[in-house]
């Protein structure tokens, strides 16, 4: 009699999840091990002299140790993760898509920073065989990951997409600090001169030449992953949250920045003359070049957001909103703090000076910049009130202001205690709690103001009838072929996550398979249904979690799921 065969567990089961978690997790493990490795390896070799007596025999064994076991290691481990991915569920597993994922945002960034770290040492005339040698060892490691990721049988099914975003921000990230560290260089030796930059034998143009590989390399990091990999065209949930995040806000940051500064050094040329002009110009270079970097960088991708979803629209707005209602709020905390010291200390007038100027430029650039994001006067649609990012916007606010405002006014609570415990200590009770006050009052000008739209969008809801919970939490989209605008009207429709599943094409066998009757199977697909007729199909219906079957053709099936 046979005894039975076990079957293997099912794709889903706690057991499967558990092994690929441990497999993958020991996988990034000694691949990073190998790469330290080798990268000792290679820095020997890259040193001038004995590549054995040099650097010492410990750091030698350790480097050995972690190339040649755990490179074999590596190695094997991944040839038997590489065989089982020629199973759907293996691919389709969490695990793979997070593994490659990290890997290929951690080899990119590893050898990125090394290698630049080594050619702006080469600017400066010293040669950096550890920053070469880690350069090298990560970049192979960056191109292995960069095949499996585009490999067209075995690279990941689900979080494919993540090394595209994750590329584009990093680049966007270093290219931007290296352009503004270039231009900055350029514009301060051009409004103080070149003598002021020679200091302790540096010519001017070594920090601009150092920037300027920063930028160059960044810039073709990000416009690769941008537009050759296709992150600019990806509406994800991650792909949103970084045009929102890195490519709107943080640019809307360095824009109102340099903006503010720049205005500062003007204010303090005119109306500050105690300090030395070189003085008061030295930040000016740098303050311009974040003005022009953020600029150019801000409407970029204010314009990817403009053509987007009107959700995407919205939170585009709602963060610059936010950018200047945090610069506002902390000019009207400075200048009560500047003319509260006035007061009291007249003799101080210089520094008072400076902190007021300061606080006045940045409440003239976060004041517009607010009001024009925010709208304040205009009438605010209904169904714009009932969206939950308009809702979430007001409620991070005054919450966020309320947090801050409770701080503040304890440590006015605290000031006032101490003074009244030690009032010969010297300093007076205004100077003991100007800066706090300065900020309590700004807080809750915030707070009271964004809880009063609050309570209103409420009322405008409750009058209406307008319903402001999300009937769907995640949509599941299955088809095949472009789905990008099927993705939109459902996001528009439900204001649910959308998360896509890729159905195979019609005709397409998997490899060693042979057609029936040696003619050639694979057929032209469908088209897709219309994006419209995919999102009215979602009228009215509610779940969790939502499975959405579009095509082929115009056949569209919607399936609530059970948790």
């Amino acid at each position: 009699m046979t005894a039975p065969v076990a079957a293997p567990p099912a794709a889903g089961s706690a057991q499967g999840t558990v092994r690929r978690l441990i497999v993958y997790t020991i996988l990034f493990a000694l691949v990073t091990i190998a790469a330290i490795g080798v990268a000792g390896l290679l820095e020997r070799l890259f040193e001038p002299g004995d590549p054995v007596a040099g650097g010492g025999v410990t750091d030698l064994a350790l480097s050995l140790a972690f190339a040649l076991i755990g490179g074999p290691l590596a190695a094997l481990l991944w040839w038997v993760v590489w065989r089982r991915l020629r199973e759907d569920s293996e691919r389709a597993s969490l695990a793979w898509g997070l593994y490659l994922a990290a890997m290929y945002t951690v080899s990119l960034i590893a050898a990125a920073s090394a290698l630049l770290g080594a050619a702006t040492g080469g600017v400066n005339g010293r040669w950096e065989p550890a920053a070469a040698a880690t350069g090298v060892a990560w970049t192979m490691v960056w191109i292995w990951h960069r095949w499996m990721w585009h490999h067209p049988l075995k690279s990941p099914v689900r979080l494919a997409t993540v090394p595209a975003v994750a590329g584009s921000v990093y680049g966007l990230v270093i290219g931007v600090g290296g352009a503004v560290n270039a231009l900055g260089s350029l514009f301060d030796a051009a409004i103080r001169g070149a003598s002021a930059q020679a200091i302790a034998g540096t010519p001017w143009w070594q920090g601009m030449l150092e920037g300027l590989i920063w930028a160059v390399a960044g810039g073709a990091i990000w416009w690769w992953h941008w537009y050759r990999d296709g992150a600019k065209r990806l509406t994800t949930g991650l792909a949103a949250v970084a045009l929102i995040v890195v490519g709107v806000m943080g640019a809307g940051i360095l824009m109102l920045g340099g903006l503010a500064f720049a205005l500062d050094v003007g204010l303090r040329l005119a109306f500050d003359p105690s300090d030395p002009a070189a003085e008061i110009l030295r930040p000016l270079g740098m303050a311009l070049a974040a003005f022009l970097v953020g600029a150019v960088v801000w409407l970029h991708h204010r314009r990817i957001a403009a053509a987007r979803s009107v959700g995407t629209r919205r939170a585009s707005a709602l963060g610059m909103s936010a950018v200047g209602l945090a610069a506002a709020a902390s000019g009207i905390g400075v200048v009560l703090n500047a003319t509260l010291a006035a007061a009291v200390s007249p003799l101080a007038a210089s520094d008072t000076r400076a902190l007021l100027l300061g606080g006045v430029s940045a409440l003239v650039v976060g004041g517009p910049a607010w009001w024009l994001s925010w709208k304040p006067t205009r009438r605010v649609d209904p169904a714009e009130v009932a969206t939950p990012a308009r809702r979430v916007y007001l409620v991070a606010v005054f919450g966020v202001s309320a947090v801050v405002a409770l701080i503040a006014l304890l440590v006015v609570g605290f000031r006032l205690f101490e003074f009244g415990l030690d009032a010969a200590s010297g300093a007076s009770l205004v100077d003991r709690v100007r800066a706090p006050l300065g900020l309590l009052v700004a807080t809750a000008l915030v707070f009271g103001y964004h809880f009063t739209v609050w309570r209103r969008d409420r009322a405008v809801i409750a009058a209406e009838g307008l319903s402001v919970e999300r009937r769907i939490g995640r949509v599941i989209l299955v088809s095949a072929g472009e789905t990008a605008a099927i993705e939109q009207a459902i996001r528009a429709a439900t204001h649910a996550a959308v998360t896509v599943w890729k159905r195979a094409e019609p005709g397409v066998r998997p490899p060693g398979s042979e057609t029936a009757g040696g003619g050639d199977a694979a057929a032209e697909a469908p088209a897709n249904p219309d994006a419209a007729a995919v999102a009215g199909a979602l009228e009215g219906v509610a779940g969790k979690r939502v499975l959405v079957l579009a095509g082929p053709g115009a056949r569209i099936e919607v399936l609530p799921l059970v948790e």
